[in-house]
């Protein structure tokens, strides 16, 4: 057991609830508060942070955050993307220092949706995360059409089916933070539970901070146990991004394949049509479409 008093000790927050974070300092976990001297900045799941005072662990025991590591990446998102009021264009914190986003889409029951995994890239290029896409389902529907539509991506994919053991799913995640992003029904919980036994996702977890708090809606960070310091964020509540925060250039991240077509546009061009270039350049007008429904999107669900 660690003593209750020492230097800073840096740990990684693996859960945030009501004013208290759950801390994994080598493999061991604590709870911790954030010290005065932190001012309003917000402590993410993700965050890598120096704690001082009691980090036995023990019953009753709570630490102090003292410092915020610097952040290799910030995944945000818009809360509301509402115009009407001040908080519904407040760029969000959601996750930091995520190495991949893991984009979770069945491929039937219910069909994929490019509208969804589409936001979750703009989201993912704008976090510089790089992006995964994880088609599950795959005994139930082929991936033709979705590997066909981002064709002209780099975007690596996996294909998982129930009998699946996995095993490329578990080495796109090793050695890496990777974040859960998926609409229900999709089966990103049972996945979870298959990579991680423990974790409990699809019937609830009680938070490690909370007392007999239910924290299926709350964002958690979960130990691989095949694959020494690699982590599944998994985010329950979180069903795509508001992207009022992201402008028309960083949707373009995205979208790499049409960048090369911006070049002869007219200054400002907002890519909506007119004499944007884009008409002329695109040799997949479904790329074209997308992009243009994010950019008109951008206050609001894609789909």
């Amino acid at each position: 057991m660690r003593p209750k008093h020492s230097e800073a000790i840096d740990g990684f927050v693996t859960a945030v609830d009501r004013g208290r974070y759950t801390v994994s300092l080598d493999g061991h976990e604590i709870t911790a508060m954030r010290a005065r001297e932190l001012g309003r900045k917000s402590v993410v799941v993700g965050d890598e942070v120096a704690l001082v005072g009691d980090v036995s662990g023990a019953p009753g025991s709570l630490a102090r955050i003292v410092r915020i590591n610097e952040r290799r990446s910030v995944l945000t998102r818009t809360a509301d993307d509402d115009d009407t009021t001040p908080e519904g264009r407040l760029e969000r914190v959601v996750v930091a220092n995520a190495d991949q986003m893991v984009i979770v889409s069945a491929l039937a029951d219910p069909p994929p949706r490019t509208g969804f995994i589409d936001r979750c890239l703009v989201a993912a290029y704008a976090a510089d995360v790089d992006p995964l896409l994880c088609l599950t389902k795959a005994d139930l529907g082929s991936p033709d059409f979705v590997l066909d539509y981002y064709s002209t991506l780099d975007l690596p994919h996996v294909l998982t089916a129930p009998a699946d053991s996995l095993e490329a799913l578990k080495d796109a995640l090793r050695g890496k933070v990777s974040v859960f992003i998926g609409h229900s029904g999709v089966g990103k919980s049972t996945l979870v539970n298959r990579l991680i036994p423990s974790a409990g996702r699809a019937v609830g977890v009680v938070s490690a901070v909370g007392k007999g708090r239910h924290t299926s809606t709350s964002v958690v960070a979960l130990r691989l146990p095949f694959s020494k310091g690699s982590w599944i964020i998994d985010t329950p509540g979180i069903r795509s991004f508001g992207l009022a925060h992201v402008s028309a250039d960083d949707l373009l991240h995205g979208f790499s394949d049409l960048v090369e077509g911006t070049v002869n546009c007219p200054p400002h061009c907002e890519h909506l049509g007119g004499d944007c270039a884009l008409d002329a350049f695109v040799t997949d007008p479904r790329r074209l479409a997308s992009y243009r429904r994010l950019l008109l999107s951008r206050a609001g669900e894609a789909e």
